[in-house]
């Protein structure tokens, strides 16, 4: 009797081990995604700039996996669009960078609602740049928490108008340091779900605005290596990007250090990659090209993954592999069944990540934008020209070896003549998409300068629409034109942000579309001074910004259907003075 109440006890016992291991091998790893903007390969530690002061990548690299051949687009929106869908950026309907054009199809699925539905917390801080109105705004993309900006660049990193969960707010400080103390407020929640977290840093890309605590440690810095082009290298605007670096990795220890403490290191899954090449003509690993190119030096990043305990760490891997992998590889992972309805164009990387002997075959992954386009394969890039380079021997694209390899530059045209024919069709020359407006999943809609047009004497604040505002208004016929459809009818509040002085207190603004208008005299002058070169090290190409305010111009009642939304003054006491960045619609009623 007594033996066998010692079995039973045993047996007991052992069955509790076998549930306590079942349940930790079937517990989800959280995920954290951490994308820098416009940092080239060679802008950090661990892949050989001596210039620059990154730690805490440096020891996450040393510690993870790197992928030293990963490639992405050669420009911010098709590379987060080829990120959030698994799919190349001409299937999505991603085709430009502004006014528009940066809007993920709605038929496209993303990772974030593939992890939702299985359960998962989602959250991104910082920079979307895949569509801005509902019901491509990122709370509609699967998103659950969202603080940051839809743009694809903004006009001041200090203390700057952002949005949370679709209302604008103001930032706190310093975007990189605020976007991580949100990041790390977010993991300080505990929570029995598993979290899936973008922190998409929007350094170092321009303006190259940086806090004096790290420009002080690189304004006077020698700079050991230069760009593979000297002559076009800006050594004040390179300072600039390793000030911007550096931030970037002290705000990463603290990520990891809360990791850490809150002990969810271990069963986190943490991805750190940049959206194309260095916008600069800076080190970058003697790779030709930069930001913007379909060479190697433009779309090849530095890429890090680390799962403790599950993917061995220490290693470098020289597999090529690109960011449309990492939709399948992050579900492969985490053992997310999901049945995509529009086929990946990526492929999982589970085997090569967790096979320390794993030999994948050879592929091909094309690189396109502006419509120059160049393919790769393990050994050679086919540039845009269709000429063949060794990658492994001439990473900066000098020797054409396509007489010298006839089989593999025949194979590499074939295939991108192929892609060209079939793939890049299914981007239209044009995007006529309307603006969204209404859309009963968000009550505010915003319509920024920068997807607007202009008629008569207005103009844009830049020639780069994001972050612009319009000026130079001189009469009651110029007029600002947004193309819109209004999904449904309804009830709405309408605001017109706005500058001028007291000369156009008065003045009478007015919105119409569809025969519907409303209007309102400016009751309060907003004499707002042009912000941004106070914190500039470099001088910018962007708009400068204003504190824009807003303006009621009443409730209106507007009919479902398409056409163009437009703002004018119906009186205006004084010329060039009014300014306008933005105009906001709240869905009241339906």
């Amino acid at each position: 009797m007594k033996g066998s109440f010692s079995q039973l006890l045993l047996l007991f016992f052992l069955f509790q081990v076998a549930n306590a291991q079942q349940n930790h091998a079937i517990k989800k790893p959280n995920v954290l995604i951490i994308i820098a903007d416009d940092q080239g390969w060679g802008d950090l530690g661990f892949t050989g700039n001596r210039s620059v002061s990154t730690p805490n990548l440096d020891q996450l690299a040393k510690s993870g996996v790197v992928l030293d051949r990963f490639f992405v687009s050669p420009v911010c929106s098709p590379t987060r669009a080829e990120f959030l869908t698994g799919r190349y950026h001409v299937r999505t309907g991603v085709s430009g960078t502004s006014t528009g054009r940066v809007r993920l199809d709605l038929d496209e699925s993303t990772i974030t609602e593939a992890f939702k539905q299985a359960g998962y917390k989602t959250a991104l801080f910082g920079k979307w740049h895949n569509g801005g109105q509902a019901p491509y705004h990122p709370n509609c993309r699967g998103i659950d928490e969202f603080y940051g900006f839809c743009s694809g660049h903004w006009g001041n990193y200090f203390n700057p108008v952002l949005e949370h969960n679709g209302e604008i707010v103001k930032g706190n400080g310093f975007i990189t340091n605020d976007l991580t103390d949100h990041t790390i407020d977010y993991l300080n929640k505990k929570n029995d779900q598993p979290f899936f977290l973008i922190m998409a840093l929007n350094t170092p890309h321009s303006p190259m605005q940086v806090p004096e605590e790290f420009w002080n440690r690189y304004k006077n810095k020698n700079i050991q290596q230069r760009g593979s082009i000297p002559e076009k290298e800006d050594i004040e605007h390179t300072r600039a990007a390793m000030a911007l670096n550096e931030n970037i990795d002290v705000n990463i220890g603290r990520v990891m250090n809360t990791l850490k403490k809150n002990n969810q290191l271990d069963n986190t899954i943490i991805i750190y990659f940049s959206d194309n090449g260095p916008n600069g003509n800076r080190y970058n690993g003697g790779m030709k090209g930069i930001k913007g190119s379909v060479d190697e030096g433009g779309v090849r990043v530095p890429f890090i993954i680390q799962w403790n305990k599950i993917i061995k760490g220490g290693r470098t891997i020289p597999s090529i592999a690109a960011n449309i992998d990492l939709f399948p590889t992050l579900i492969d992972l985490a053992g997310i069944e999901w049945k995509n309805p529009t086929p990946f164009d990526g492929i999982s990387l589970k085997n090569l990540l967790l096979q320390e002997n794993y030999q994948p075959n050879d592929r091909i992954i094309p690189s396109f934008w502006a419509n120059e386009t160049s393919v790769r394969s393990q050994q050679f890039r086919l540039s845009n020209k269709n000429e063949l380079y060794d990658m492994f021997h001439d990473p900066n694209q000098i020797k054409n070896v396509a007489n010298e390899f006839p089989t593999e530059f025949q194979k590499l045209s074939s295939w991108k003549e192929n892609w060209l024919k079939t793939v890049r069709t299914e981007l239209p020359d044009q995007d006529l998409r309307p603006l969204i407006v209404g859309n009963k999943k968000m009550a505010l809609t915003k319509l920024p300068a920068s997807e607007a047009e202009a008629k008569g004497n207005i103009i844009r604040s830049s020639k780069h629409p994001n972050d612009s505002y319009f000026k130079g208004w001189k009469s009651t016929d110029d007029k600002i034109l947004w193309n819109i459809e209004l999904e449904s009818d309804g009830l709405f509040e309408v605001e017109v942000y706005y500058a001028c002085t007291e000369k156009n207190i008065g003045s009478e603004i007015e919105m119409q579309f569809n025969g519907a208008s409303i209007s309102n005299k400016i009751q309060t002058a907003n004499n707002a001074p042009v912000m941004g070169m106070e914190h500039d090290k470099v001088l910018r190409e962007e708009s400068y910004v204003k504190d824009f305010k807003p303006m009621k111009l009443g409730k209106i009642n507007l009919k479902k259907g398409k056409g163009m939304m437009e703002l004018y003054s119906k009186h205006l006491n004084t010329p060039d003075d009014l300014e306008c960045n933005l105009i906001t619609l709240r869905r009241i009623s339906e």
